[in-house]
């Protein structure tokens, strides 16, 4: 019996120990260290932290009840845990700023694992500096504003007629679909020189990119992240063969962004190496589509249940097409800029529709804001969505309401608006997004009518989604 007490000893100090070192690190993951005060806020359980309550969907265009009840118990920033990561979330629009404007300085651009999984961890976590300006400038070179002013304006209207006249041929069209499809086969000639089948092959890879990245990251065949990470592998796999191609011939010229890309590989001290050229690439392609079809979908929507606001939108471009001199001639850049009331329409789609999850920063010291510390090394979350549906800076904000950014209030509804970022790292596509929105409304508005057929039912998890897609009948106008 004594030989056994022994073990029995032994088993329960180290059972002792064990409970003791749980019980330490429980308390040191709800408790993080801070040369501080740290934000109000949970942890959340250990690991997980409040992911799930994040992944929560809301049935409406309300912030989400994860922000509203952290709103109602904290304030505007508040420190949780997402996917085993320390983040603080502002809901702050003048702390927002402050963080645009700190760029390099307290902050840097960073992305969760989730998305460094999705576009490339080693080619995010190297993004900034003067690889932050060699992508900016390869967006520059066909989403700049210098050439939107050129040949793409037109190139864009052609595409974007000949896309709705085949819309108006079939019975109905998925509209998310259909302008993901239209977007992504303009982009994809553009950029590395697809042409409609080959660029409609690749996007099929793409599709589960935005559900990825609003998914837990469990990497288990059947689950939405493991989709979306077979989706990036063949993507990577096709952009990869297509560089080595280009490669072994450089001196064949294409016209498409690709060109570019292989003559900096073949320089003697090239900026980019050719991973992170794909990676870039990659993203490029994602980018020039996915915000975009978004909200153009519920662009679609909103323009459905709000007859008033397409009386409006229609007569002004049909006082544009009287003014223009040729019937059969193309949209001109003054043409655009003198669209006001399709500029106050954009201006109410991306603020109530607001489609981007979050914007992430890593702090890069310790942080004083607002009588808190946000330690060094931690994400920092900007939510614009919350700021633009907060009552007081926007009046009624469930309100589709395009007048409200009418002369008299716009300069003080803009400084708590950021669809696009902030600061240097400004969306570089902010400009291409608001050219062919107006491009489609003004084709929609002028040539066509349309009804709803299913669909068009909204959750919002950070961004707006439509579980049951959103279709709908294009009619030519008589």
């Amino acid at each position: 019996m004594e030989a056994l007490q022994v073990p029995y000893a032994i088993l329960g100090c180290i059972s002792t120990l064990v409970v003791g070192w749980l019980l330490h690190w429980v308390y040191k993951w709800m408790h993080p260290p801070c040369n501080g005060k740290l934000p109000p806020g949970s942890m959340g359980f250990p690991i997980v932290g409040e992911t799930f309550q994040f992944f929560q969907p809301s049935p409406s265009l309300d912030i989400p009840n994860f922000y509203k009840e952290r709103l109602n118990r904290y304030g505007p920033v508040f420190k949780t845990s997402l996917v085993g990561q320390p983040v603080v979330v502002s809901l702050d629009a003048e702390l927002n700023r402050f963080i645009f404007q700190q760029e390099g300085k307290l902050f840097r651009s960073w992305y969760p694992d989730t998305s460094n999984s999705i576009f490339g961890k080693e080619s995010i976590n190297s993004y900034d500096g003067i690889l932050h300006r060699y992508v900016r400038s390869l967006a520059a070179r066909d989403f700049g504003l210098n050439n939107l002013k050129g040949a793409f304006l037109t190139e864009m209207a052609d595409v974007v007629a000949s896309s709705l006249q085949a819309w108006a041929a079939q019975p109905s069209i998925e509209i998310k679909e259909a302008i993901s499809n239209m977007i992504f086969d303009m982009t994809a000639k553009k950029l590395i020189g697809f042409d409609v089948a080959r660029a409609r092959e690749l996007w099929k890879n793409y599709e589960s990119f935005f559900q990825g990245l609003i998914a837990f990251p469990l990497y288990v065949p059947g689950t939405t992240f493991y989709q979306c990470m077979q989706g990036r592998k063949k993507v990577q796999s096709v952009l990869k063969e297509l560089l080595k191609k280009r490669l072994s011939a450089p001196d064949k010229r294409h016209g498409d962004l690709l060109d570019i890309v292989v003559d900096d590989l073949q320089s003697e001290k090239p900026v980019a190496t050719e991973k992170f050229a794909i990676d870039a690439i990659a993203a490029l392609l994602f980018a020039s589509f996915a915000t975009i079809a978004s909200t153009l979908t519920v662009a679609m929507k909103f323009l459905t249940d709000n007859s008033k606001v397409v009386e409006a939108l229609t007569e002004e471009h049909e006082t544009i097409l009287k003014k223009r001199e040729g019937v059969n001639s193309s949209i001109t850049w003054d043409e655009y800029k003198s669209m006001t009331f399709t500029a106050q329409i954009m201006n109410e789609i991306t603020r109530v529709g607001n489609v981007a999850p979050g914007i992430f920063r890593k702090s890069l010291k310790d942080v004083q804001v607002n009588g808190y510390t946000i330690p060094a090394g931690w994400l920092v979350m900007i939510s614009p969505m919350a700021v633009h549906l907060n009552p007081r800076l926007f009046e009624d904000p469930l309100t589709f309401n395009p007048w409200r950014w009418q002369d008299d209030n716009k300069s003080t509804l803009l400084r708590n608006f950021m669809p696009f970022g902030g600061g240097v790292r400004l969306c570089i596509g902010a400009e291409f997004s608001k050219v062919l929105i107006a491009l489609f409304l003004h084709t929609l508005v002028t040539n066509y009518r349309w009804r709803e057929v299913k669909g068009g039912d909204v959750l919002r998890i950070s961004e707006i989604v439509f579980p049951q897609g959103y279709h709908i009948q294009l009619l030519p106008r008589t």
